[in-house]
């Protein structure tokens, strides 16, 4: 019985970065070997176990035999007899089918080392082509390893692979709970942009996310990018938002913001918004395709339809501002709309010349949520049914049922709150512009 670390932990220690999780495979035992030894089995599909006392991962070495299309298509087969190498052949890349023993000597018969060197993504055998999964682990790897002048290619024969992959409908069988995890994971690495330049180049963006994979061709407005097209005007969003380290949220909201311009002229751009309302419907249905979580669906939506309201903010009217507020649920949820406030910073930021720009309409709108905020919605409901109630016990016609100061009092209430909040926007923009 021997145990190696395996995986991400032997190729991260060798490119010098910091190791969070070590992964084990135990060749030569069999499960009741483990058992005997005190550790706790946890695996459903293989028999994995947890250390006695450090609670790490050991799996058995094991092969595997694709029986269905998809990623749960497999059959696992685990004995002492099961090589290392006949474990490591069935890994994804070359650099992560790197074994290290407890001796500290590397174990690495698909040359992953000078693959690391070379900072190629490889894969490791035709058994890749068997896991569409892998297609999106990739594609997250080059999103975490795009340091400059160091990043990592994908070697043309995987890309080939991976193509042929897609054609054979291998992502298709994908569930979207696997897809988001994958996305959601490669938005939140260094530089998101290179996890959908792999996906597009495969194919599998088309399949997976379709209404991002349109903007690519779409040209930008020749005020703003003209040198590029909408889908690398996105790219450079996302990039943007994760060199700020925003949260997921505001991350998936930058990347979709635009999604309406794959679907309208671009000559109608700047008279007539009619691609933010179709963004909106188009993030939609991504995000119950993906079953993408609430908080990200939520500010998705709420950028792709007002993105452009907030850069035009400073031209509004008070009353239009506050319609924007109300329709964003910014009184009960200040702090998302804030954070779409930064979402559309980032189409801001996401263009060229980032020296000369500035994007003042996120202090601006701060300024006027705080003003439309500090008006106290409770005293004026109190004050509106006070009058309401002096009004009724007056009139002649208190005991009538249609006295108009009994008519849907929760409308003046709610209409009187609007009103305040118009005039203290009103006043506030004043300020600012004094």
């Amino acid at each position: 019985m021997k145990t190696y670390v395996v995986g991400g932990a032997v190729r991260d220690e060798l490119l010098g970065f910091p190791v969070q999780d070590r992964d084990y495979v135990v060749v030569g035992a069999t499960p009741q070997q483990m058992l005997d030894l005190g550790y706790t089995p946890v695996g459903k599909d293989f028999p994995v176990f947890l250390h006695p006392k450090t609670h790490e991962e050991y799996a058995l070495a094991r092969t595997e035999r694709k029986t269905a299309a998809g990623y749960k298509g497999f059959v696992f087969h685990t004995d002492a007899n099961v090589t290392l190498e006949q474990d490591l052949i069935r890994r994804d890349l070359t650099i992560n089918a790197i074994a290290q023993d407890d001796q500290g000597q590397l174990i690495d018969p698909f040359n992953g080392q000078a693959d690391l060197q070379a900072r190629v993504f490889r894969h490791v055998s035709s058994a890749f082509e068997e896991d569409p999964v892998r297609i999106l682990r990739l594609a997250r790897f080059a999103a975490r390893f795009s340091q400059e002048p160091n990043a990592f290619s994908v070697a043309p024969e995987t890309m080939t692979l991976m193509q042929k992959m897609v054609a054979a409908g291998e992502v298709d069988a994908l569930v979207p709970e696997r897809v988001w995890q994958e996305v959601s994971r490669g938005l939140m690495e260094a530089k998101p942009s290179r996890m959908f330049e792999v996906l597009r180049e495969c194919g599998a963006l088309q399949r997976l996310m379709p209404e991002l994979a349109a903007l690519w061709g779409v040209p930008q407005p020749a005020k703003h990018h003209p040198e590029i097209d909408t889908g690398a005007h996105v790219m450079l969003v996302v990039d943007y938002a994760a060199q700020q380290g925003y949260s997921l949220p505001i991350r998936f909201a930058a990347l979709l913001h635009d999604l309406g311009k794959g679907t309208s002229d671009p000559e109608q751009w700047p008279r007539h918004h009619g691609h933010e309302e179709r963004g909106v419907e188009l993030v939609k249905a991504l995000c119950a395709r993906l079953k993408v979580p609430t908080e990200c669906r939520d500010l998705a939506i709420m950028t792709a339809r007002d993105h452009g309201n907030v850069g035009r903010s400073q031209e509004m009217r008070p009353a239009s501002l506050q319609d924007m507020l109300e329709r964003n649920d910014a009184f009960r949820k200040p702090q998302r709309f804030l954070d779409m406030l930064k979402a559309a910073e980032c189409d801001c930021f996401g263009r060229a010349g980032l020296e000369n720009i500035q994007f003042p309409q996120k202090a601006y709108l701060g300024r006027v949520l705080a003003a439309a905020q500090a008006v106290d919605a409770g005293l004026i409901a109190q004050q509106v049914m006070q009058k309401s109630a002096d009004s009724t016990q007056t009139s002649p016609n208190s005991n009538s049922s249609h006295s108009s100061s009994d008519k849907f009092p929760a409308q003046k209430i709610a209409e009187a709150i609007r009103i305040a909040r118009i005039t203290a926007i009103r006043q506030s923009i004043e300020i600012i512009g004094s």
